[in-house]
């Protein structure tokens, strides 16, 4: 059997295996088209407006309520960016503490809230305690462990005393604040 009758028997087969390669190649540019969403770009997939949360206590008494004039989703790194955010916490054995900031970021897993711009805490007066306002350009809270932080300049105010500093460490639960650096204080007595 030569070449030429070989090639004979095999020659209708051509088509078929060309219209086969074309077939292969197309369905892999349809492929390529249908790939996974591009997380690459940072943008919301969730916008919400004048948005509001409250977190419950295991005994069905709120804990922490959350507001903001505007919050949005990224799904890139799972964060959510606050526009003027208002954390209130409350318990039964301490006051009632608000926290407001022009931004911020709640972390993906929703555990650790950062705030910037006129970062505001006050913690209402009770239990033999003044009024306290603590102000910041960032903080750094742990809502569930009550914990919050800044390496930034601080302002405490009460009725009686005005302290600045830099860096702060607080801990709601142990009742502590502890500035870090550069404390200066001044005392107002009562006035009789």
């Amino acid at each position: 059997m030569t070449f030429a009758s070989r090639a004979r028997y095999w020659l209708p087969l051509l088509p078929l295996l060309g219209l086969l390669g074309v077939t292969y190649w197309l369905n892999q540019q349809v492929r390529q088209e249908i790939a996974k969403p591009d997380y690459k770009r940072h943008d919301p997939d969730a916008i919400m407006e004048n948005f509001s949360a409250v977190k419950m206590n295991q005994q069905g008494a709120p804990r922490f309520i959350m507001n903001a004039k505007k919050m949005q989703h990224y799904p890139d790194d799972d964060s959510t960016e606050l526009d003027a955010p208002r954390l209130t916490t409350l318990s039964d054995e301490r006051p009632p503490i608000h926290t407001s900031a022009q931004r911020g970021l709640v972390s993906s897993k929703g555990d650790e809230v950062f705030l910037y711009q006129n970062v505001s805490v006050v913690r209402e007066a009770g239990a033999g305690r003044e009024e306290l306002t603590l102000l910041t350009e960032y903080l750094h809270a742990v809502p569930d462990q009550d914990l919050a932080n800044t390496d930034r300049p601080v302002t405490i105010v009460d009725a009686h005393n005005t302290t600045h500093g830099i860096g702060l460490e607080m801990d709601n639960k142990a009742r502590t604040i502890k500035l870090l650096a550069q404390v200066r204080s001044e005392h107002v007595p009562t006035k009789k």
